[in-house]
């Protein structure tokens, strides 16, 4: 297999999206903004605002099944064939449908390799991926789970503490926001609703990825649909103070800082600065610190969060091709590479 790398040798990796939605879309951009990479196709099984927006975007869309098939001509909406004919074109799929959706045969009998979700569990790939944390542990692999936007957001900033200090015990708290904002079936929802299951899924998910953090969480919906927040307690092995945190942050890719001092008080103020970034769909790729929210007593380490649960894992799954089609050994080289097309901070 041969591919294109920024040197001009070659043809560019083939890549197909199944399911262009929320994350499906941004993922088929962030592909298409790479000189290594591109989609040849994506699936949809309705004819949605979003089949139609795919058209004018250049993307060649498919049905996700034969059986969707008359929904499309019906609507008049041109379709390039099924899932079944885009699967020989590609070299691997990432799999944005809702989880359960059960695809893992068919891209087995065709012979792709497969990226899914955190939606997802590790159960069904036996890998999770995370940029920084295992990118050679995907590297050449066949099938591969991209953990949450949670779980991204938590591995952004505990990964660099553990490397560089060793972390004792976390303890974070997930404030999850009841829905997408267009989901208008799920939320939002005018309660705070705890997550009784203890530990959430998050801590565990950490441990797929890192199985030596220490990491216990807890969960809360509330009613917003923008972002999600975390309230991390994190016992690191050696005494810091809060300037050499920030600074280990302010090294690590995909980490950005925003100041109360500076208005930004809310998940609100962070999706507004996001807007002003001039981003496509005010997404927000980096996870936010509160700079002037990072305290440092003793050994013990308190900081907030905030994850933007529509785009945080989109640069993971750019890196998570690289690794598994063996494009980029380096996972720095890659995250540059991903970070400058997409016009990540």
């Amino acid at each position: 297999m041969v591919f294109f790398y920024p040197s001009g040798i070659g043809v560019k990796a083939k890549i197909a999206v199944n399911g262009y939605g929320t994350i499906g879309k941004r993922v088929t951009d962030a592909i298409n903004s790479q000189p290594d990479m591109e989609v040849v196709g994506a699936t949809k099984t309705r004819p949605t605002f979003e089949a139609k927006l795919a058209n004018l975007r250049g993307v060649p869309l498919y049905a996700a099944a034969k059986e969707f098939v008359s929904r499309f001509e019906d609507a008049g909406l041109e379709i390039q064939g099924t899932l079944d004919d885009l699967l020989p074109q590609a070299d691997l799929i990432i799999d944005c449908t809702p989880k359960t959706a059960g695809y893992k045969e068919t891209y087995q009998k065709a012979g792709v390799k497969a990226i899914w979700q955190g939606g997802e569990k590790h159960d069904l790939t036996g890998v999770s991926f995370n940029s920084m944390a295992n990118y050679n542990d995907c590297y050449g692999a066949q099938f591969v789970r991209v953990v949450s936007c949670n779980t991204t957001g938590l591995l952004r900033t505990l990964y660099p503490l553990y490397t560089e200090y060793g972390i004792d015990n976390v303890l974070a708290v997930m404030i999850r926001r009841s829905a997408d904002p267009w989901d208008t079936q799920r939320g939002p929802i005018n309660a705070i609703e705890p997550v009784l299951k203890v530990p959430s899924h998050h801590g565990p998910d950490v441990q797929s990825v890192v199985p030596d953090i220490n990491i216990q969480t807890t969960a809360v919906k509330v009613p917003t649909t923008i972002m999600h927040m975390h309230s991390v307690v994190a016992e690191l092995n050696k005494k810091v103070s809060s300037d050499d945190v920030i600074d280990l942050w302010k090294a690590t890719p995909r980490i950005i800082f925003v100041w109360g001092s500076d208005g930004i008080r809310s998940t609100a103020q962070i999706m507004e600065y996001a807007k002003d970034l001039c981003r496509e769909r005010g997404d927000l790729f980096e996870i936010a610190v509160w700079e002037d929210g990072v305290h440092v007593v003793g050994k013990k380490l308190y900081y907030y969060q905030a994850i933007h649960q529509e785009s945080d894992v989109i640069p993971e799954n750019v890196d998570c091709i690289r690794a598994m089609l063996e494009l980029e050994e380096d996972k720095l080289k890659s995250m540059e590479m991903t970070d400058k097309y997409m016009g990540v901070c």
